[in-house]
């Protein structure tokens, strides 16, 4: 289960980040963690997974947040597709098996008349 967990001063040391960091990601949209009733933020394993990453691509790959934006932006959204395929698989493969079970149903072994000169 990947519910929010940590704390920001927790997240930020896990991924060697600096909290105000986190809330300069959260304020770009960049992240979304959790808030308790309170209002305390918290992050989950996933928050932590897009943090490094958002890391990875500023330092290894020199992007600019604008650019660390479009590529999450495009990860969402292959996610999402991808997440509707595996739904689109799933119902046409329960579609197939319906059809099949009906086949079974439905197929009757064929047997051909009789003819007189068959009869023999």
């Amino acid at each position: 289960m990947d519910r929010p967990r940590y704390m920001i001063s927790v997240a930020a040391e896990l991924v060697g980040m600096h909290p105000q960091t986190l809330r300069l990601y959260e304020a770009k949209r960049l992240v979304r963690p959790g808030r308790t009733p309170g209002g305390t933020r918290l992050y989950s394993e996933s928050d932590l997974e897009r943090l490094r990453l958002i890391q990875r691509l500023t330092t290894e790959h020199g992007l600019n947040l604008a650019g660390v934006e479009q590529v999450l932006h495009m990860q969402d959204e292959l996610n999402r597709m991808r997440a509707r395929m595996e739904r689109v698989e799933r119902e046409l493969r329960e579609e197939i098996a319906a059809v099949h079970r009906s086949y079974k149903r439905e197929v009757m072994l064929y047997k051909p008349a009789r003819t007189p000169a068959t009869r023999r």
